[in-house]
């Protein structure tokens, strides 16, 4: 199956070479661009790379990335005050403890989207190993959690117009960066101000119970609910 992804983004690529070209999302780790990439990347049929959601609703979207640790307190913050989060994960993390994740799927307002399977920079990749991680990833989770993913988080952030081409051929309908990552990592960051369509970015570490309650407090403090992704990138017409 592999083998026509590849060919259909090789298509692609040789459309952009004869003078289409994209912008370019984030990379390194730092936030993609906003609006104006998304429009581009709509512009030559690309999936558009989204840091920021264009809307006046007082809504602020929770992500969660990769999956290796499984904290109950966590799930059953996520369960019992009913928040929607998008979960961007790695099959590995869920295969050891594939019910903790079902059962958030079932009880909660979550849903799981695509973080490939290994988290490698996919900018680094050729075509065959960037369809081995996007596409794989996506078969993986549909196979656990019988969806499949339309969003997809590129590790690190980094994307370029190859990676958006491969993603397009794994059907997925937008690329996910950040406008704030609230993980604690070797020290807990500076707290930002939250405004309406930010996208705040955690990960299933130990610290994930206390990042999760500084993200609601600051969304809390700015006026903000967590909402649901998808619904509003379809209302700002960045997916069909």
């Amino acid at each position: 199956m592999w083998r026509s992804r590849v060919v259909l983004a090789a298509l692609a690529s040789l459309s952009l070479a004869v003078g289409v070209v994209g912008t370019a999302g984030a990379v390194g780790g730092a936030p993609a661009p906003g609006v104006a990439a998304q429009a581009a990347g709509r512009s030559v049929g690309l999936p558009p790379v989204v840091s920021h959601v264009p809307t006046d609703e007082k809504v602020v979207f929770i992500t969660i990335d990769d999956g290796w640790v499984h904290d109950p307190g966590v799930a059953k913050t996520l369960v019992e005050q009913r928040i929607p989060a998008s979960l961007f994960l790695l099959p590995g993390a869920t295969s050891y403890d594939t019910s903790y994740f079902t059962d958030l799927v079932d009880q909660g307002r979550v849903g799981v989207e695509n973080h490939t399977v290994n988290h490698p920079d996919l900018t680094t990749l050729d075509a065959a190993g960037k369809d081995a991680e996007v596409c794989g990833a996506e078969d993986q989770l549909t196979a656990t959690f019988g969806r499949a993913p339309k969003l997809l988080r590129p590790p690190y952030g980094a994307v370029n117009d190859d990676v958006r081409l491969a993603a397009k051929a794994c059907g997925v309908k937008a690329l996910i960066t950040w406008t704030y990552d609230f993980t604690t990592w070797s020290e807990t960051p500076a707290t930002p101000q939250l405004h309406s369509g930010d996208i705040v970015l955690l990960h299933f570490t130990p610290t994930l119970g206390a990042d999760l309650q500084r993200a609601l407090d600051a969304a809390k403090a700015a006026g903000l609910k967590p909402a649901a992704l998808m619904p509003h990138l379809k209302s700002a017409g960045l997916v069909p």
